[in-house]
């Protein structure tokens, strides 16, 4: 027996998100997702401006593979690295991590 179609409810509230942010968005969604990618997200809260070797030593990975998590996160605008000589220190992007958490309040 067929279920009876109900109407959708009147929208709440509005989500003005599209194009360009929304891809910004789903791509830092993207990159936090993985749990690697998140256990670096946390320990660069708690020791910002670390450089990849305090990484591997935090994470049972590999240098190389923290590298490419670094670079996924640092593509997505979570992240930024300063160059200090021959060393990389990275650091939450204050800018891009303000603008994901207004929209994710937004949403939320």
């Amino acid at each position: 027996m067929a279920q009876p179609k109900t109407a959708i409810p009147a929208a709440c509230c509005t989500l003005n998100i599209s194009g360009k942010e929304q891809q910004r968005l789903i791509d830092m969604l993207k990159a936090l997702g993985n749990p690697i990618r998140f256990e670096i997200i946390k320990f660069l809260v708690t020791h910002p401006g670390c450089i990849t070797g305090d990484i591997v030593e935090y994470l049972p990975v590999a240098q190389a593979t923290v590298s490419q998590h670094l670079k996924v996160l640092k593509d997505a605008g979570c992240i930024c690295g300063i160059i200090e000589g021959t060393a990389t220190s990275y650091q939450l992007d204050e800018k891009n991590i303000g603008w994901f958490r207004s929209v994710v309040e937004e949403i939320f």
